[in-house]
């Protein structure tokens, strides 16, 4: 009898106690599916954040992207560019004199005389454009016409800088901002920046008759097409 006793009582202890690991082990469960979730909408809320600065940023770089002005005699340069690449079958007549170089020397020139000084940030800036010429013409400043001109002028690392002049250089302006939000520029920096590129679209305009061609040269168009139908 006292053996039976004890072995229900030992069944009645397991019972309870296999009830309270149930329990124990349902509400781990459900804490663990809570926490799961938690984790899910933090996540979802971070990158929720995470896009909304993203996106904060992104309207940070389109307000970036209008800051310089280009004065609207060098427009019309643009639009008279476009109009005897692609219309009129027209190239620039390369090498060109100035070339791009030789402009951003006269700048450099002509400020430091203004300045009474050189300073260094003008300096620094003018080397920036140049590389910035440099690395760019091949990828976004030629017009499709222009490519098989490129190809035979730039060779053996000839910098483009000291083949190309005003009409490319000012083709850069326009992509200019599009190339400065992808650079990481406090904004006060930037401000500067912004006011010297102003300041020299203003010495380019000053010096247009100068710096750009009043007509573009009609020949070579014609002999890359040649080229073209002979391959």
């Amino acid at each position: 009898m006292k053996q039976q006793a004890l072995q229900k009582k030992q069944g009645a202890d397991r019972s309870s106690k296999s009830g309270r690991s149930a329990q124990t082990k349902q509400k781990s469960s459900t804490d663990v599916k809570v926490e799961k979730e938690d984790i899910k909408s933090y996540v979802a809320k971070g990158k929720k954040r995470k896009s909304d600065s993203g996106t904060e940023k992104d309207n940070v770089s389109v307000e970036k992207l209008v800051k310089i002005q280009i004065p609207s005699t060098l427009k019309k340069q643009l639009v008279d560019d476009w109009e005897f690449v692609n219309q009129q079958d027209k190239l620039v007549k390369l090498p060109r004199s100035p070339n791009v170089d030789d402009i951003l020397t006269k700048y450099l020139q002509y400020r430091s005389k203004k300045d009474g000084m050189m300073t260094d940030s003008i300096g620094e800036i003018l080397k920036g454009i140049r590389c910035y010429f440099d690395k760019a013409l091949p990828v976004m400043l030629l017009y499709k016409k222009e490519r098989q001109q490129y190809h035979d002028l730039v060779v053996d690392n000839v910098s483009p800088s000291t083949i190309y002049g005003a009409e490319h250089l000012l083709r850069l302006f326009v992509k200019l901002p599009e190339l400065l939000a992808y650079v990481n520029i406090e904004d006060e920096t930037l401000i500067r920046l912004q006011q010297k590129m102003i300041d020299f679209l203003k010495f380019m305009q000053k010096n247009q008759s100068t710096f750009f061609l009043s007509a573009y040269d009609g020949s070579r168009v014609s002999e890359g097409k040649g080229k073209g139908k002979d391959e």
